[in-house]
């Protein structure tokens, strides 16, 4: 680089830093922090692997958690963590010049699961995405531990969790939601954490829009239009619930946040069957003896 390209990228990275403490601090970063707080995600200790995926949630998440470091009251560490799961070299390039324009010191570790899933979908001839997530999860969780990481962090936003909730119930016939963050079950002493659980997409797009930014998509071998690797099927779905909030609140302004707080506040005693810890509970345990209302 030439000094004034590197002083261009200075500039770049102060600005977006500067976007974060001003313009965007009641947006983005106070619910960045409020999530932290609330849900206790990072503790003194960690050693967290920020996963980076090369989308605008996940590089807004390693750009809010270094100013976590310039401003956290106890000791912990993080590594910005890149899968490259077999992306074009061109959408490798993206990730790696962002990166480098806002000052993200990433370490990239290679995976064939694209060829992997394909070679799979292609022989069972069954959807990829599910198959991708969960290879993508597990390796990640791997190359954390590896660093010596005991936590990985995810870039899924509030509007994720509201879509994520409509979905299983119009759809799965459940009421679910996606956890703020998690025990892995196959990693002992891993957890996955969900720090931008409060930020809304909207407030995402206005950063990534205000600082100039262009950020990568899905780019997988499947699908090259969608932020979180879904089929066809599932990114149509996803599709149809944003436009059925939408509407909805155009009736209601406040549904969005009625739904999110739907699943804090499930009434047991109003409830026909539920699952805790993979054992099902129905309503006629003990009902003969409650009292009644």
């Amino acid at each position: 680089f030439s000094v004034a390209a590197a002083e261009e990228l200075q500039d770049k990275a102060a600005d977006v830093e500067q976007s974060l403490r001003k313009k965007f601090k009641k947006s983005i970063w106070s619910k960045f922090t409020k999530a932290i707080n609330t849900y206790e995600l990072v503790k003194p200790g960690d050693k967290i692997a920020v996963c980076i995926s090369g989308g605008k949630d996940s590089m807004l998440m390693a750009k809010c958690f270094q100013e976590l470091k310039l401003h956290n009251k106890f000791d912990f560490e993080v590594k910005f963590v890149v899968m490259d799961p077999g992306y074009s070299p061109e959408n490798r390039k993206v990730i790696e010049d962002n990166a480098k324009s806002l000052h993200i010191p990433i370490t990239i570790f290679e995976t064939d699961i694209f060829d992997s899933v394909y070679h799979v979908v292609f022989n069972v001839e069954k959807s990829p995405c599910y198959l991708c997530a969960r290879m993508r999860r597990g390796h990640l969780y791997h190359f954390a531990q590896q660093l010596g990481c005991n936590k990985i962090a995810l870039g899924h936003h509030y509007d994720d969790v509201i879509e994520t909730i409509l979905m299983g119930m119009l759809y799965g016939a459940q009421v679910q939601t996606m956890m703020p963050k998690l025990h892995s079950i196959h990693f002992e002493g891993m957890e996955l954490i969900r720090p931008l659980y409060l930020v809304r997409e909207d407030d995402i797009k206005a950063w990534r829009d205000y600082n100039g930014l262009h950020f990568i998509q899905c780019a997988c071998k499947f699908t090259d239009t969608c932020t979180t690797c879904n089929n066809e099927e599932n990114r149509s779905k996803r599709v149809e619930i944003k436009e059925l909030i939408k509407n909805l609140k155009k009736v209601n302004p406040f549904v969005e946040s009625n739904i999110f707080r739907s699943v804090e506040n499930v009434n047991i005693d109003t409830v026909v069957g539920y699952k805790q810890h993979g054992i099902r509970h129905n309503f006629l345990e003990g009902y003969d003896d409650n009292p009644g209302y």
